[in-house]
């Protein structure tokens, strides 16, 4: 069974910075995919960014040029730097961790969320 730890969520004044950080531990073999996503009330849970185990990354077009994911493969960690934060960035963030377990089980799993709101 995997585990996730977020931390780094908070409030910021539009055009400010937060730094989100999620570490996994437990059962992993191998980390395949490694991402975030967000749900705002009212809203459906989309994807933000995600980074492979290559180091490919994947944008949502909204956060491109302001969101940087960057992973640690050694600690199992995953980052969001968010710059430039806009209202609309308002949500529960979500580390979510796709990867292999001792047994060779495939594993998707969840962290608790972060909340980010970014307000005057």
């Amino acid at each position: 069974q995997v585990r996730l730890v977020e931390s780094g969520g908070g409030a910021v004044q539009p055009g400010g910075s937060l730094r989100l950080s999620c570490a996994a531990s437990g059962s992993i073999r191998v980390i395949s995919l490694m991402g975030w996503y967000r749900q705002a009330q009212g809203n459906q849970r989309e994807l933000v960014a995600t980074i492979s185990r290559g180091g490919t990354t994947n944008y949502e077009d909204s956060v491109k040029g302001r969101f940087t994911i960057s992973s640690d493969s050694a600690k199992n960690m995953v980052f969001l730097q968010m710059d430039s934060l806009k209202p609309e960035d308002t949500a529960v963030y979500y580390c979510n961790i796709q990867s292999l377990s001792m047994g060779f089980l495939p594993e998707n799993t969840w962290g608790q969320g972060t909340q980010v709101t970014v307000s005057s």
